[in-house]
């Protein structure tokens, strides 16, 4: 699959790219990235909600009324869950959100979601970016450039590039990443997904081990 590679600008440099149909090409699997997605969304909860239970909560053990002729209900501590500030019943407890993934599974997911950027023309090519200074109004200058100003984008750099990244930083829609760092979760987020020239190597290198 060829596709030709842009400049900053947004326009043709009259170069273009072999991309590998193994890796962009790829017949997409549904599934895998749903697993994919699943497991990463998964990995971003704390997990560190807590809630008192019976036995944690500070109050008195003495027994509230006696156990008998009142014609209410029997009650022996003021820190039972039916009363306010009681414990709280089968309350939350901290626990890890962890699943479990085959690497082939991720590589499966993350080929799927770059071919489907692929067949739908949301995957571009650009020469490799290189800022002076962070600035963000030199990588809004980009993004208009290729007219993905108004939707999401994921940038994929070879190699981290600090004023790149601190000129996106600011931008909501906009995400900057390393070929190593590319997860099919940012993939599938972005309404375009933009390659710098250098990194398509290390992304074949990274999806075809």
């Amino acid at each position: 699959m060829k596709v030709a590679v842009l400049d900053r600008n947004g326009k043709e440099t009259g170069r273009s790219v072999e991309l590998s149909n193994d890796i962009f090409g790829f017949e997409p699997n549904e599934h895998a990235i749903y697993l994919d997605v699943k497991q990463y969304l998964a990995h971003q909860r704390q997990g560190n909600h807590k809630a008192k239970e019976r036995g944690e909560i500070a109050g008195s053990t003495r027994k509230l009324k006696k156990q008998k002729g009142t014609g209410t209900a029997r009650a022996g501590s003021i820190k039972s869950p039916v009363f306010r500030g009681g414990g709280r019943i089968f309350g939350p407890r901290p626990h890890g959100y962890d699943q479990k993934l085959n690497k082939n599974v991720k590589r499966i997911a993350r080929r799927s979601a770059l071919s489907l950027k692929a067949k739908e023309n949301a995957l571009m090519v650009i020469e490799d970016l290189a800022f002076d200074a962070p600035k963000t109004k030199d990588f809004i200058s980009v993004l208009e450039s290729l007219g993905i100003q108004a939707k999401k984008s994921l940038f994929v750099l070879a190699d981290a590039n600090k004023n790149v990244y601190l000129s996106s930083r600011n931008l909501e829609q906009s995400k900057v990443v390393t070929s190593s760092e590319l997860n099919t979760y940012s993939i599938v987020n972005a309404a375009n997904v933009v390659l710098s020239e250098s990194a398509i190597e290390a992304i074949e290198t990274n999806l075809n081990k």
